[in-house]
């Protein structure tokens, strides 16, 4: 688990969220984003995003891009060293 600190809270039924915490990416969340055809990228990633954090997908769309961009870093250091390896 990964907790991220919003410098930019954001309001979500009468809500103030100031951190998210997201969880480890499993095979099945990546099919949920595959069956998403008609979907952008941006779209698809933040739909994982949500997913991983267990909140609604609008609530990351509110997010500022700082914050987004700390959310990328948070997903991207899952797969550290012992994530993607290089192939001989």
């Amino acid at each position: 688990m990964q907790n991220i600190k919003l410098n930019y809270p954001v309001e979500s039924a009468g809500e103030t969220i100031n951190n998210l915490t997201m969880r480890r990416s499993k095979v099945k969340d990546r099919l949920v984003v595959a069956k998403m055809k008609s979907a952008s990228d941006e779209e698809k990633e933040i739909r994982l995003f949500a997913n991983l954090c267990e909140i609604e997908p609008k609530i990351i769309e509110e997010l500022d891009e700082s914050d987004y961009a700390n959310l990328q870093k948070a997903y991207m250091d899952f797969f550290g060293k012992e994530g993607i390896s290089e192939r001989p």
